[in-house]
């Protein structure tokens, strides 16, 4: 599918993404002195640019999500506060996703009216969500410890998703009777408020998660078109909750600035690298990790 994009196309992406990450930067650095500052608080962290390489790559290759990868590598290996990591991660995500939505557009493998109706429920909890972290303190013990809960279960969820993808697909499409169009719009709209709340709380949910639960709602729309629909609708509401914890003060702007250059071709790489590493490889070590750093979020 990604394959189908012309080169010229990518090219375009690519500089997109690449004004995205100057502009971050700009945005980041200190103007009051006539110029850049660029003392080493302001520069580029090549280590997290590589990890934004790593967690790109994987996402190319796998399509699970960043934030089940990103967030725990920021809390867990680099010591981020988890209100950091997560609104870092969602304005990550927002530009990242951003992409993939132009790519599936292209491709025409979106529903927009299943992306419109998982907006519908997710933009109110996640304006709502970001209201409940300014009122709890978004850097201190309560909301951390609710962070942290958040981001272990989703990424519990996250892991059995992965796991039994296929054979959740093969029972929708065999087994599953498909829910009446009041009833499946309703629900729709309720699993948008639904990834609203957790998205903004952890960053994680929206692609797997998401995707999941709308095999079952639609089993008659290919699996390519839910996808694109699920990352089209993750465009507005992480870009939504991620301005949120800007708002909040839990967006790092040099951290965000080093994960975009790695990311960048890390994506790339590992979309074009998509069929040559099988995902029966691949799928459960992830999700094995995935247990893991749920459980330890948990604990």
């Amino acid at each position: 599918m990604i394959r189908a994009i012309k080169p010229k196309v990518w090219v375009l992406l690519t500089a997109i993404m690449m004004v995205a990450t100057v502009s971050v930067y700009v945005m980041s650095t200190d103007h009051s002195a006539g110029g850049f500052n660029t003392s080493p608080a302001f520069a580029i962290n090549w280590l997290y640019s590589f990890s934004g390489l790593v967690v790109g790559a994987l996402v190319g290759l796998t399509g699970v999500g960043g934030g089940s990868l990103m967030t725990p590598l920021l809390v867990l290996l680099f010591g981020f506060h988890p209100g950091t990591a997560v609104g870092t991660d969602l304005l990550y995500a927002s530009a990242t996703k951003s992409v993939g939505t132009v790519v599936h557009g292209a491709n025409k493998t979106v529903d927009w009216g299943v992306t419109g109706r998982l907006a519908m429920g997710s933009v109110p909890t996640t304006i709502a969500s970001v209201y409940l972290l300014y009122r709890l303190g978004v850097h201190g013990q309560v909301a951390s410890h609710l962070i942290s809960i958040s981001l272990g279960v989703a990424l519990l969820l996250t892991a059995v998703s992965i796991i039994f993808r296929q054979q959740l697909v093969a029972y929708s499409t065999t087994h599953w009777k498909e829910p009446a169009p009041q009833t499946k719009a309703l629900l729709t709209t309720l699993l948008g408020a639904v990834l609203g709340v957790l998205v903004t709380l952890s960053s994680v949910g929206a692609g797997a998660l998401g995707v999941t639960v709308l095999i079952f709602l639609y089993p008659r729309l290919p699996v390519a078109r839910i996808v694109g629909s699920d990352i089209a609708h993750a465009v507005p509401l992480t870009l939504i909750a991620g301005l949120g914890h800007w708002w909040l003060g839990s967006v790092n702007f040099q951290l965000l600035g080093s994960l975009l250059i790695g990311s960048i071709p890390g994506i790339i790489i590992g979309s074009y690298l998509t069929g040559r590493i099988p995902e029966t490889v691949l799928r459960p070590i992830l999700a094995a990790v995935l247990v893991l750093v749920g459980v330890k979020m948990l604990t």
